[in-house]
């Protein structure tokens, strides 16, 4: 028969347990919605901004001109990989799942005889990468003192990634996030940055392209705005992340805190029944006794 001092001191846990799941979940909820907001608010930037560059990309075509972050280096032998991941976990298969597509993509790469490169923003992504690919790491970018991401954040990340490009250290460059959907959807994503890959906004519903006239030409345009792209599409799935981290936060400490109710429901049932045999097997002693007498 269970100990009701060990049951009792198990509920007592259990319950203390679910008031900081709860007290987190709706932490995460209070974050949320500004990550949410944010993320939201930067798309149509992002997305004009990509069309914008899409345009004059075809404009440029296969160009000699065409600047390097474009046009790239030739070949795709060496691979930089951009892991963003959160600085902290109890966010359910957040992290996880980020890791487990650049995991994929490593392994694809390597198999094919490519070189791999790693750069970590995030420690959770670090903490489950270097079991396998501590070889591969080439730098990790700290996050966790940072308490509101800004544009500065991207723009750091993306200096070191261009400096390292126009020192010959890569061919490729793709970043991997999670793209927010809805509290309990964050899709795991892997967008190239270099070269840049812009997808072509299409015609207008007559069938025709809006043409443009560009002063200074299209390459000189291109070499002052390709690294400021690097940096917005950095910046982007930085703040696609965040609100996808507290959403999945937040529905982890939801599930976290109904698995608790569930658990003191069943220790209080276990409980109660123990005490009430407790309390028969005395009542029979008393009787026993009483008839003895």
């Amino acid at each position: 028969m269970p100990n009701l001092k060990d049951l009792k001191n198990r509920i007592a846990s259990v319950k203390s347990t679910r008031k900081i799941t709860k007290a987190m979940q709706m932490v995460a909820a209070a974050k949320l919605r500004r990550a949410q907001e944010a993320a939201e608010a930067a798309r149509p930037y992002a997305e004009r901004f990509n069309g914008v560059m899409a345009s004059l990309a075809a404009s440029v075509g296969d160009s000699d001109a065409a600047p390097r972050l474009l046009a790239g280096t030739g070949k795709d032998d060496v691979q930089l990989l951009v892991v963003m991941t959160s600085e902290r976990g109890l966010c359910g298969g957040f992290n996880t799942n980020i890791v487990k597509l650049a995991k994929t993509r490593a392994d694809k790469l390597l198999s094919e005889g490519k070189t791999v490169k790693i750069l970590t923003v995030g420690k959770k992504g670090r903490e489950q990468l270097k079991r396998e690919y501590a070889k591969h790491f080439v730098g990790h970018v700290d996050l966790g003192e940072v308490k509101r991401l800004g544009y500065s954040n991207a723009q750091d990340i993306a200096r070191d990634v261009l400096a390292r490009f126009d020192g010959g250290e890569f061919d490729v460059a793709t970043i991997f996030y999670a793209t927010f959907q809805s509290v309990i959807a964050q899709v795991p994503t892997a967008q190239q940055i270099i070269p840049a890959a812009y997808e072509s906004e299409g015609s207008d519903e007559t069938g025709e392209s809006t043409l443009y006239d560009y002063e200074p030409d299209e390459e000189a345009i291109l070499t002052d705005l390709l690294p400021r792209g690097v940096a917005t599409q950095i910046f982007s799935a930085l703040l696609e992340n965040a609100a996808s981290e507290q959403g999945a936060r937040m529905s982890a400490m939801d599930n976290a805190t109904r698995n608790a109710g569930d658990m003191i429901d069943q220790l209080t049932i276990e409980y109660n029944r123990s005490r009430q045999a407790v309390i028969t097997n005395e009542l029979i002693e008393i009787i026993s006794g009483a008839e003895a007498l």
